[in-house]
């Protein structure tokens, strides 16, 4: 028994001690609000496949076929919640680890956002009637649903991280008159940290891309999340 609390005592520090790290407590808090949404995505989906759903729902019935016409409402909710989870994580993140680094605005998120998105592919080659198109400015739904959860965590936290720092350099902050009212003096003095870390991010997503041939979501998917997703589907992993 002494053994066993002894146990349970190193796992209660640990657990404690990693919980207090502000990384951890910035995705926790992100994920905390976004549960609602996951929660409407998940009820959308269950929703759509077994009363809506022509084949297999309660509308493959003939006295029940009308709900089929209904499915496109949860095709909506699916789309608008799960499939733009990430953006939602990426934004929360930024805002909840600018609050723990001493910002209270919403512009960590945002920029987070726009960091995220500075590293992604806006281009997609697609095959049509036997040729190849590519098609610019568009955002591929892997990018922005779970799938580049992680490159999402990862860009939001060096992306914050770096314009903390930056932020506090006084040499960097541009100084307005004291007539200016203040919410427009702290755009102004956000204005070269905020340039600073978004182009570092991009030159960082772009010579990694021209270096390696890949860009980050293909890195980071195959090394940490794709096997993460093997243990967690294969046997031990579902028994867990």
């Amino acid at each position: 028994m002494a053994l066993q609390d002894k146990l349970i005592d190193a796992l209660g520090r640990f657990a404690t001690t990693f919980n207090s790290y502000r990384y951890i407590m910035a995705i926790k808090s992100a994920f905390i609000t976004l549960m609602p949404v996951i929660i409407v995505g998940a009820f959308s989906v269950l929703i759509s496949n077994m009363v809506l759903d022509p084949k297999n729902g309660l509308a493959s019935f003939s006295s029940l076929s009308f709900l089929a016409a209904l499915k496109p409402i949860t095709s909506a909710l699916n789309y608008a919640t799960l499939n733009f989870l990430n953006i939602g994580a990426v934004f929360l993140i930024g805002i909840e680890l600018g609050r723990i680094n001493g910002i209270k605005s919403l512009f960590p998120g945002l920029l987070a956002v726009i960091c995220f998105i500075c590293v992604t592919p806006t281009t997609v080659e697609m095959m049509v009637d036997g040729q190849m198109h590519v098609v610019k400015d568009v955002l591929l739904r892997q990018f922005s649903d779970t799938r580049s959860l992680f490159l999402g965590m990862f860009i939001a936290i060096l992306s914050v991280e770096i314009y903390c720092w930056l932020e506090g350099r006084k040499g960097l902050k541009i100084k307005m008159p004291d007539t200016v009212p203040p919410n427009v003096s702290a755009s102004f003095s956000a204005l070269i940290p905020a340039i600073i870390t978004t182009t570092a991010i991009a030159t960082f997503g772009f010579l990694f891309h021209q270096l390696t041939g890949m860009y980050l979501y293909d890195a980071v998917y195959q090394v940490v999340q794709q096997p993460l997703e093997r243990v967690v589907q294969s046997l031990p992993g579902s028994c867990c």
